[in-house]
């Protein structure tokens, strides 16, 4: 079993290479296949979506089908796929097909590793275990920083495209030799996603899970490279260094969020904390649109690391679903998670049309778009502390 988390960890890396690594291709795709930062916008949004609506089914086929057939498959078809026909596009839509494909093939790598999580290790240990897995994940986002733009300048998007494609095929082979289903529950209670939505404990929590990771995921995934080029007239590799040192405070808070919830022995007041952290960082990103480049990398980079919560709060959605259900336990939690992102991605394209529109220029072209990812954590917050604490 060790073998096969590991390589779902290596296939999550890719997911989350996947999921940002735009932000670096934006000057090239706008100059060979003419996409605006607005495609972008709904390029992204769409992987977004796509990965967020597939964990209802796959919620269903963890718990029915266990998660190796189910990593397979849709990764190598999805991610394989998709890549593939990304490396080909020559249009705009078809990048935003490709990025759906894409999406749904990543929908099931982490919610794989989570359920083996919930069944094979002690519930106590699950949001450390889990911000682990996305901590090292987050490696593609680091991939997708500067790396990704030397790799781009050396042999091209296209190619680098391909080559990822070929390795999405080779991940999904090794999964079907390595992963192993944990063994089955020997129970004849049944349920859905909707017995999960019955649980009042879970109303409180679901807003907040809905945009909490949505301002780290989009400026990371997006918006930063425009900022940046909008604002300083920053470079391909000022661009990558953003991105680079975002990636990196993600990763830290992936890890820095892990052991609270023990340590403090609670989830709701560390959870709390650290989005109301990122809701003052949105608010002075908003404040000050006259700042130098490295306070603007700055003050990114802490919505990024404060952004991470996002583990703690699956775990602290999981521990309220019946055992049966911890397929669609984590599933639903990465639903409203995802979905979230992908909903804000599309949204905050339209509001940054309007700021061009209005002719808005520099940093004062995307001040609206922070004020409105800060107006959702807030109120996400305030919702969430209504909720129940629960150390399971």
């Amino acid at each position: 079993m060790q073998f096969g988390i590991v390589l779902l960890c290596i296939a999550y890396i890719l997911s989350q290479f996947f999921r940002s690594f735009l932000a670096v291709l934006a000057p090239s795709l706008a100059a060979d296949i003419g996409m605006s930062v607005d495609d972008l916008a709904l390029a992204s949004g769409l992987w977004f979506l796509a990965f967020s609506l597939m964990q209802i089914p796959v919620g269903e086929a963890l718990d029915r089908i266990g998660p190796k057939f189910t990593a397979v498959v849709l990764f190598f078809l999805g991610a394989g796929g998709g890549a593939l026909m990304f490396a080909m596009a020559t249009l705009p839509w078809h990048v935003c097909v490709a990025m759906m494909l894409i999406g749904i093939g990543c929908s099931p790598v982490l919610m794989a590793s989570y359920y083996i999580f919930s069944r094979e290790y002690p519930p106590a240990a699950f949001a450390t275990l889990a911000s682990i897995m996305i901590g090292v994940g987050s490696l593609g986002n680091l991939a997708g920083s500067t790396p990704l733009s030397m790799l781009v300048e050396a042999i091209g998007w296209r190619a680098t495209m391909g080559s990822l494609s070929v390795a999405a095929v080779i991940i999904s082979v090794g999964l079907l030799f390595l992963v192993k289903n944990p063994k089955a529950l020997e129970t004849t209670e049944k349920g859905s996603f909707l017995d999960l939505l019955k649980l009042p404990a879970l109303w409180p929590i679901l807003p907040l899970m809905l945009v909490n990771y949505a301002p780290a995921a989009g400026l990371r995934g997006l918006w930063v490279g425009p900022y940046m080029v909008d604002t300083y007239q920053a470079d391909t590799a000022s661009v990558g260094t953003a991105t680079l040192v975002m990636s990196l405070a993600m990763i830290v808070g992936t890890f820095a969020y892990g052991p609270l919830d023990r340590l403090f022995g609670t989830r709701k007041w560390v959870i709390i904390g650290g989005n109301g952290l990122g809701f003052v960082c949105l608010v002075a990103l908003y404040a000050m649109t006259d700042v130098s480049y490295w306070t603007a990398v700055a003050l990114f980079s802490a919505v990024a690391f404060f952004g991470m919560s996002y583990p703690m709060m699956v775990a602290h959605g999981k521990s309220f679903a019946p055992v049966h259900l911890s397929g669609r336990g984590v599933t639903l939690m990465n639903l409203f998670a995802i979905g979230g992102v992908g909903i804000m991605q599309v949204i905050t394209g339209r509001i940054h049309q309007a700021s061009l529109n209005a002719g808005l220029s520099g940093g004062d072209l995307y001040s609206s778009l922070f004020l409105f990812y800060a107006v959702l954590i807030g109120l996400g917050v305030v919702l969430y502390v209504f909720a129940q604490d629960n150390m399971k």
